[in-house]
């Protein structure tokens, strides 16, 4: 089978690319991002000027990343360029297992605390600086300060102080991550992170040369400044339009690079990068929600699991959606497997559960499989659901109902979709109401939408990811939702050492959340990916990016 390109173009429903998990705006939400799929006007993309013997890959970014700054570009979008660009501690290998990175290897205490990294002699900036520790600790700390406003500090928080100096409760110099000497990084976390090597290969890990940012503060804004320490470089930047990556030949590892460039378009129209594909503009593509049926059994096509996870949000702050019941009822009247085969198409499986499939257990089973299904299409059940609800809050008849959602044509017929089922199944009527991108993700933030269209992209391989969006005061919870029960759920989530017992913890925390059914989900995102012949070795993770290091075109 060829090897076929994760390619996040979030116009459609392959993919989003966000997670981020507890984070959604910079722009573009890493969570929520599915700024893919948001459709703006189409930019025209300029062919590549290319010497006969270069490989050159044509890839669609589809819009411009919100940052190239690793701490700011928190979302799809820029993800997938700076995964390519720069190069953290840690890398995803071709079993996306977390392996060396610009770390060649690494100690951990036996209290699992502790972590000292050891650089590679010959890593190197593409403009011939050594990558050195002190660029890490400078990257960190830049993430973690309040003034900095990083959606990805919250990631921060597993090293000690990290929480502290990021809610102005602490300084810099608390955060435990030392520079031992220019190829020795230390790092002391908070408590024992089995899955902190994981963690690491974010790109809000990455390193920043510390040199030049304290030079140029906006070194990462145009491609004559940026300096990289990935597989490539940024050779051009024509801003809304294309990108130009160039092999970076100060990579310490950069024989294994093949490619000689990578072109990345900028086209938010899902039909107009097809129609490219089709002429050879492209050398992958998504397809077309409605070519779908069309085009989906090509031996061209790739479709694989990726972590993520579309879902509605209650507001519990307003009515009629404090009431448990009620909110049941909603869940329960949703038909997920209709939505899945008759609206997004293009091979999702419906969302029976929070933690999307593909996390594996210590026992070497499937989180998802371990936990089952959690709600299910019972109209019957939910019409005495909602009777009930609304007998406990004294209702002759529901509050007006307004189900809002972030533009596009996608989230439309979703939304359309699940307004006609509650109609059907409850009898009610509920009024839409569609925002633009960056509109809606400060008003879910701020408590003002009843009923809310969602999405969330793990920024890391661990159920924990998604799960701890929901805890009190979270950035990423929107809901006013808050259970103390559930916060010490996810504390001992994250810090149990006992894997099997850190497992059984999860698993308690995602039925809770189903229980008192503060979200709907709805369908789980996959990787649909159209490829021409000749391309082969990029790699796709479930719970990543895509990576062009191992890449070729023939």
């Amino acid at each position: 089978m060829k090897k076929l390109l994760l390619f996040l173009l979030a116009l459609t429903t392959v993919v989003v690319l966000a997670a981020c998990t507890a984070n959604e705006d910079a722009g573009q939400d890493p969570e929520e991002s599915d700024e893919g799929e948001t459709e703006t006007d189409t930019n025209d993309a300029e062919a590549v000027e290319e010497d006969p013997g270069e490989k050159v890959l044509r890839l669609n970014n589809g819009v411009e990343p919100t940052s190239l700054d690793p701490s700011i570009g928190f979302d799809a979008v820029s993800w997938d360029p700076l995964n390519n660009l720069m190069e953290g501690l840690t890398r995803l290998d071709e079993d996306s297992v977390a392996a060396g990175g610009v770390a060649e290897s690494w100690d951990i205490s036996e209290d699992g605390l502790t972590y000292t990294f050891y650089l590679r002699e010959d890593a190197n900036w593409s403009n011939g600086d050594p990558v050195v520790a002190e660029d890490f600790v400078y990257a960190w700390k830049y993430m973690l300060d309040p003034n900095t406003a990083s959606s990805a500090a919250f990631l921060g928080y597993f090293i000690e102080g990290g929480e502290a100096f990021n809610n102005g409760e602490g300084s810099a110099d608390d955060v435990a991550v030392t520079a031992v000497d220019d190829k020795t990084l230390e790092v002391v976390l908070a408590a024992p992170t089995g899955f902190f090597l994981d963690l690491l290969t974010n790109p809000a890990f990455f390193p920043v040369n510390h040199q030049v940012a304290a030079d140029n503060p906006s070194w990462h804004a145009e491609a004559d400044s940026f300096v990289a320490n990935g597989p490539f470089m940024l050779e051009s930047w024509t801003h809304d339009t294309e990108m130009v990556f160039a092999k970076n030949t100060e990579y310490w590892d950069a024989d294994a690079v093949k490619l000689d460039k990578v072109h990345f378009a900028m086209v938010n129209d899902t039909n107009t990068q097809y129609q490219m594909f089709e002429t050879g503009d492209l050398d992958t593509a998504t397809i077309p929600p409605e070519l779908s049926d069309q085009l989906i059994d090509g031996d061209n096509v790739y479709i694989g699991n990726y972590g993520g996870l579309e879902f509605f949000r209650f507001n519990i702050t307003e009515e009629p959606f404090q009431n448990k019941k009620i909110r049941q009822a909603f869940a329960y009247a949703i038909n997920r497997q209709d939505i899945a085969d008759y609206v997004v198409k293009n091979g999702v499986e419906p969302a029976y559960g929070f933690v999307s499939p593909g996390f594996t257990t210590p026992s070497g089973g499937d989180f998802r499989d371990g936990n089952g299904d959690l709600v299910s299409f019972d109209p019957d059940s939910a019409t005495q659901l909602l009777e009930e609800g609304m007998a406990e809050e004294g209702y002759d008849e529901l509050p007006p109902v307004v189900l809002s959602y972030n533009t596009s044509d996608l989230n439309k017929a979703v939304a359309e979709t699940v307004q006609g089922m509650l109609t059907d199944s409850l009898g009610i009527d509920v009024t839409l109401e569609n925002q633009e991108w960056n509109v809606f993700a400060e008003a879910q933030q701020n408590l003002e939408l009843q009923f809310s269209r969602s999405s969330f992209i793990n920024d890391y391989s661990d159920p924990v990811n998604f799960l701890e969006s929901f805890i009190t005061d979270s950035y990423m919870n929107r809901t006013g939702w808050s259970n103390a029960e559930y916060d010490e759920l996810i504390a001992n989530g994250k810090s149990e050492t006992d894997e099997e017992q850190r497992y059984e913890y999860l698993y308690e925390a995602e039925r809770l959340l189903a229980e008192e059914m503060i979200a709907v989900p709805l369908r789980y995102y996959n990787t649909v990916v159209l490829q021409a012949d000749g391309v082969e070795g990029i790699l796709r993770h479930p719970v990543g990016y895509f990576d062009l290091k191992y890449a070729d075109k023939n």
